[in-house]
């Protein structure tokens, strides 16, 4: 097994997404046979995981990371252990151990958009690991079951609302997400497997956490979500409004394009081009299921 640690002078980083390193340990049993520190090129939150995934790496331990580079790593399929502080050595012997617990999703920067949306570049690219510092083109997100179910912004410890047999423990599930007029917005079984994430821990939107809580092994319920236990209402703060002149290459963008903008922290988040007149550009910035009723059936298929 590899672990990896974002990695500062021999402390944990406490930001996934600006780690310039992380030191990664082989591991065998409950034993660490080989440790590296490898450096990040300035690599942005998509482009860490898949740094991470070529070296192998099986499990990350952090301190703050958002929900899209949880996504990133989980698609990877690396297991997170954020809110981690101190000695990095220390952390990864607690590990194995079995002593280190996750705080899930515990950073969501986006009520800074309007502090600091430093977006230097804008025009159409592909990669969206070039989301850090460009104003570009990306295809959307997976897994639009995933989500920060309630950590409230802020940066600790997620505790869930909620209670049930399933909670703090990893499950697998097949899902399919509908709205109410029966269009389909996301599909594990179209991906082919099923989505792993440990329950209660808020790497998940509020009611799909909720529902897979009390679940047994081989039960497929269906549930209606209303958008304050989904991805909330559309937050009209959300909505930033800029000179193009300021964002070159913004001229070649039209209305619903998705891009992604850059906040005051320097990490890249998602935003859909709202309106656009001579001069200036609307983005928004809320999740595009905002405000959105949902529709899950959900299929528990494996409690690890």
């Amino acid at each position: 097994m590899k672990i990896a640690v974002t990695y500062e002078n021999g402390q944990i980083f406490q930001h996934f997404g600006h780690s310039d390193s992380f030191k990664i340990y082989e591991t065998e049993g409950k034993n660490i046979v080989r440790a590296e520190v490898i450096g990040t090129d300035g690599a942005g939150h998509s482009a860490l995981a898949a740094v991470l995934k070529d070296k192998g790496v099986d499990v990350l331990i952090c301190g703050g990371i958002g929900n899209g580079a949880v996504t990133a790593l989980s698609e990877a399929g690396i297991d997170v252990y954020s809110g981690a502080d101190g000695e990095a050595d220390a952390a990864v012997e607690a590990y194995l151990n079995g002593d280190l617990t996750s705080a899930g999703v515990n950073c969501d920067h986006h009520h800074d958009h309007e502090e600091g949306h430093g977006c230097g570049h804008c025009g159409s690219h592909e990669d969206e690991e070039s989301g850090c510092g460009h104003c570009g083109s990306h295809e959307g997100e997976s897994d639009c079951g995933s989500g920060c179910g309630g950590c409230g912004g802020g940066c600790g410890t997620f505790t869930p609302s909620f209670e049930g047999p399933n909670v703090g423990k990893k499950v697998k599930v097949h899902y399919k997400g509908t709205l109410n007029d029966g269009t389909q917005f996301d599909s594990s079984y179209d991906r082919g497997e099923p989505l792993e994430f440990t329950c209660g821990a808020g790497m998940m939107i509020q009611g799909f956490d909720k529902a897979v809580a009390t679940m047994n092994v081989g039960d497929v319920i269906d549930v209606h979500l209303m958008p304050e236990e989904a991805y909330g209402e559309a937050d009209p703060r959300a909505f930033i409004t800029l000179p193009i002149s300021e964002l070159p290459g913004a001229e070649e963008l039209k209305v619903d394009d998705k891009v992604y903008l850059q906040n005051m922290y320097g990490q890249p988040f998602p935003a859909r081009v709202a309106a656009l007149t001579d001069t200036e550009i609307t983005f928004d910035a809320n999740h595009e299921m905002a405000g959105k009723e949902l529709n899950f059936r959900i299929e528990l298929v494996e409690v690890l």
